[in-house]
C-alpha cells in the first residue's frame, strides 16, 4: 500500500508546481476572467487551473486504478465534465449543453452503484446538482477549493481511501495560487470537476457506510455532505423563484455575496462559511455513525 504522506506530498507538489504552467497556457490562449459585473476582482485573471486537478486525477486513475471503488466510471464522467467546462471557459457553451453533459456523466456513475432505484435517482440529482453548486460558490478566493479540501478530509476520515488523500493534495497545492491573492481561478472546468468527483466518490462509498435504507435518511446525509454548496444553491433557487425570477439567472444573492456586501471582511466571510461547512460535515459523520 502506498504511504499516505508520500501520496499526499506527491500530488501536492504536482499541483503546486504545474499550476504556474496552467497560468501561462491560460494567458496564451486567452482563458481569462475579465473584471466587472458581479465579479469582485479588479484585474484580468487566468482561469484554467482546473486542468491541473483533472490531469492529477487522471494520473492517479491510471497509476493506481485499484485504489478507489468506481474509479473507472468516475474518471470517465469527470473527463467529460471537465472538458465541457474548460471549453466553456474559452468560448461560452449553452447552459443546456453543460447540463446534459453533467447529467449523462452522473447517470454513468450512479447506474452501477449497488443501491435501490429511489436512492439511485437521489444520487443522480445530488451529483448533477453538486457539480453546478461547486461552480456557483466559486465566487471568492479560496472558497470552492477550501470546501473541497474539508470534504476530502471528511471522506478520508470515513473511508481511509487513497483518493481522498490525493484530492487533498491536489486542492491544497492549487489553493496556494488562488488564496489570498488569486493569481489564477479554477474556471468552470475546475469548479464543476470538484463537485462531480467529490460527490461521485461518496456515491460509491456510502452504500458500504450506511445501514439505514430509508430514502429520507439518504437525503439528509447527502445534503449534509454537500454542505455549503448544496444549501447555497437551494437557497438561491428558492429566493429567485419567490421573487418571480428564473432560478438559473445569476445574481449576487449567494451566501458569500450577501456576507461580503454586508461589509464583512473577506477573511471572516471565508472562515464563517468554512465553519458552517465543517458543522454540516460533522453532522453527516455523526449520522453515518463514525
Amino acid at each position: 500500500m502506498t504511504d499516505p504522506l508520500l501520496l499526499f506530498f506527491a500530488f501536492f507538489v504536482w499541483s503546486l508546481c504545474v499550476t504556474p504552467l496552467s497560468i501561462k497556457i491560460s494567458r496564451q490562449f486567452r482563458i481569462i476572467d475579465e473584471p466587472g459585473g458581479r465579479k469582485t476582482h479588479s484585474k484580468v485573471t487566468p482561469r484554467g487551473a482546473g486542468i491541473v486537478i483533472w490531469l492529477g486525477y487522471m494520473i492517479f486513475s491510471l497509476l493506481l486504478p485499484g485504489s478507489g471503488v468506481g474509479l473507472g466510471v468516475i474518471s470517465t464522467g469527470a473527463t467529460a465534465v471537465f472538458l465541457s467546462g474548460y471549453i466553456d471557459d474559452m468560448r461560452p457553451l449553452p447552459a443546456s449543453w453543460k447540463l446534459a453533459v453533467h447529467s449523462i456523466s452522473a447517470l454513468l456513475v450512479v447506474i452501477f452503484v449497488p443501491v435501490s432505484l429511489p436512492v439511485k435517482i437521489l444520487l443522480f440529482i445530488w451529483i448533477t446538482g453538486a457539480t453546478s453548486a461547486y461552480n456557483l460558490v466559486d465566487g471568492m478566493n479560496g472558497l470552492s477549493l477550501s470546501i473541497f479540501a474539508l470534504t476530502s478530509l471528511a471522506g478520508l476520515y470515513l473511508t481511509g481511501g487513497s483518493w481522498w488523500i490525493v484530492a487533498l493534495g491536489l486542492s491544497t497545492g492549487v489553493l496556494l495560487w488562488n488564496y489570498p491573492i488569486a493569481r489564477t481561478f479554477l474556471g468552470d472546468g475546475g469548479s464543476t470537476l470538484l463537485g462531480f468527483i467529490c460527490m461521485s466518490q461518496f456515491s460509491w462509498e456510502l452504500p458500504g457506510l450506511l445501514d439505514e435504507t430509508s430514502i429520507f435518511f439518504w437525503l439528509l446525509v447527502t445534503a449534509l455532505l454537500g454542505g455549503i454548496p448544496v444549501f447555497d444553491t437551494v437557497f438561491s433557487f428558492i429566493r429567485r423563484l419567490a421573487v418571480g425570477r428564473s432560478p438559473f439567472r445569476p445574481d449576487r444573492g449567494h451566501f458569500h455575496h450577501i456576507l461580503c456586501d454586508s461589509g464583512m471582511p473577506s477573511i471572516l466571510v471565508l472562515i464563517s462559511l468554512l465553519t458552517a461547512h465543517s458543522i454540516f460535515l460533522a453532522l453527516a459523520i455523526t449520522l453515518i455513525g463514525h
